[in-house]
């Protein structure tokens, strides 16, 4: 059985939750809570950060050109770890 070896990171892109990263061994997982970021269940990545870019542009908002992805890749990497 694996052990947590840290906190989870929340997951959010325009004030929505789109889901929580676990740290598992060497590499952070993403496990989605909310429609359109289930695309990345079970995603891995390198680092946190990484999950909240792949989580921005799979949001609407990013993906109609309604807001631009620089300003939702800033705004989820103001929120704490």
């Amino acid at each position: 059985m694996m052990q947590p070896t840290a906190e989870p990171f929340v997951v959010e892109v325009w004030g929505k939750l789109a889901g929580v990263v676990l740290k598992e061994g060497s590499a952070f997982r993403f496990h989605a809570v909310a429609p359109p970021f289930r695309e990345l269940d079970g995603a891995e990545f390198a680092i946190p950060g990484l999950a909240r870019l792949a989580a921005a542009r799979l949001d609407p908002h990013t993906r109609d050109g309604g807001r631009s992805f620089g300003s939702a890749s800033h705004s989820a990497s103001s929120l704490p770890l």
